[in-house]
């Protein structure tokens, strides 16, 4: 696609575009290379291609589509090109198909692997058991208001005092009540997540699993669990 393809202005009607983006999600090999995008990390081709075991060659084909229906964004860095979601409307479409991916008519014990499920990223922000427990803690001690759309001056105060740094810049939602996938209840999502994630991340609190969503809380983390959410 030429730069002044790209920036033409999109033609189709709501329904068409509906179409393409369900079309480009409907391959398995395409909806594996979303979800391990969900880490929040740019992936090269090659590293794509791994995560999906199938030829390189598919994998550009596959990444081909996904550019073209906007759901990756590629990025070059010298000689390398990398591949992330197109951005933060992306990732919580593709965890609300999660949630109903695994939707059945009674409660099921989850069938997600444990460590998966304790903690791991959602984009760029913190879920899992974890992130919900965190989410339930702010909501009851009132550091969020009632919607969960953001933070109250209580909860403010009490980032500010854990030394938690929020992107007062940012254009996103300051807070979201984003629906875990895997524990089927909310955890915090816009920039009240992002930063919960980036303080857990800066002071080590957590380290990540190289090429997979999971991480592990470390003994400092535990620590900052305890002390910051009262965890148990």
């Amino acid at each position: 696609m030429t730069q002044a393809q790209a920036i033409q202005p999109n033609t189709l009607s709501v329904e068409q575009r509906i179409a393409e983006v369900a079309s480009a999600i409907s391959d398995a090999s395409r909806a594996t290379m979303l979800c391990a995008l969900m880490d929040g990390r740019a992936w090269t081709a090659t590293e794509l291609s791994s995560t999906t075991h199938i030829a390189a060659s598919t994998a550009s084909a596959h990444l081909a589509k996904l550019l073209k229906s906007g759901l990756v964004q590629c990025v070059t860095q010298g000689r390398h090109r990398y591949y992330r979601l197109a951005g933060h409307d992306i990732a919580a479409l593709l965890e609300s198909m999660m949630c109903i991916s695994t939707q059945q008519v009674q409660a099921p014990e989850s069938r997600a692997p444990a460590m998966l499920r304790h903690a791991r990223t959602c984009y760029d922000h913190l879920a899992g058991e974890v992130a919900v427990k965190i989410y339930q803690f702010m909501r009851q001690a009132e550091w969020i208001t009632p919607d969960g759309c953001a933070l109250t001056p209580k909860g403010t105060q009490a980032f500010l005092q854990a030394g938690i740094t929020l992107n007062t810049a940012s254009r996103r939602k300051p807070c979201a009540a984003c629906l875990d996938w895997s524990e089927r209840q909310f955890h915090a999502g816009g920039e009240t997540g992002a930063a919960l994630l980036r303080t857990f991340e800066q002071n080590n609190w957590l380290v990540r699993t190289p090429g997979y969503r999971e991480v592990t809380i470390t003994p400092a983390g535990e620590k900052a669990l305890r002390r910051i959410f009262y965890f148990s």
